[in-house]
């Protein structure tokens, strides 16, 4: 197990977990405290919530989320996903961008306030997320349109092809944000 500060984004980490796969199929430890801590994970990370993302179609296109909580995504099963996050807390870092390809032999730390979006490149891809809060319907959080020209995402599927929801479709550009306050 390995992991890589992101320098764009502060206090993201990305990891690079032990895969080991047989005749069988294959074995992860997905999470595991003690030793993603040791690597940096925040110690105070607590997740109290397993969110799941099943996705049928190569394509479908959800974000970018900043919802106020702490999230540590994988890619659960087989599958692959393009994953793109925008830094929308106040500082310096304010609309940095991050994007890497991730599979089951990938997770990632985002934390509050870090837009959280991504599309698959698979079939059948399950996307999860471990956060330190409880969701509820009235929850409300910061977003960014997935195709803003500024933040400059090469998303790989055109998302004139992609499957999104009519909520993501309506959220705002980077400029018409205002950044959120820890």
């Amino acid at each position: 197990m390995r992991a890589k500060l992101i320098e764009q984004i502060p206090g993201m980490i990305e990891f690079d977990l032990d895969v080991h796969a047989d005749t069988r199929g294959y074995f992860k430890e997905n999470f595991q405290k003690a030793k993603l801590v040791e690597l940096g994970l925040p110690a105070e990370f607590q997740p109290i919530q397993n969110n799941i993302s099943f996705n049928e179609q190569v394509g479908v296109t959800r974000g970018l989320h900043a919802e106020p909580w702490d999230k540590y995504i994988a890619v659960g099963g087989r599958g692959r996903v393009f994953g793109a996050w925008v830094d929308l807390r106040a500082g310096e870092s304010f609309g940095n961008v991050y994007y890497t390809e991730i599979d089951e032999s990938k997770a990632l730390f985002i934390p509050r306030g870090v837009a959280n979006g991504f599309q698959t490149l698979t079939e059948n891809t399950v996307y999860t997320y471990l956060v330190n809060a409880h969701w509820s319907p009235n929850l409300q959080y910061l977003a960014v349109h997935l195709a803003d020209q500024q933040l400059g995402i090469p998303w790989p599927i055109d998302l004139k092809q992609a499957v999104i929801s009519e909520k993501d479709l309506g959220n705002p550009k980077l400029s018409e944000i205002t950044a959120m306050e820890f």
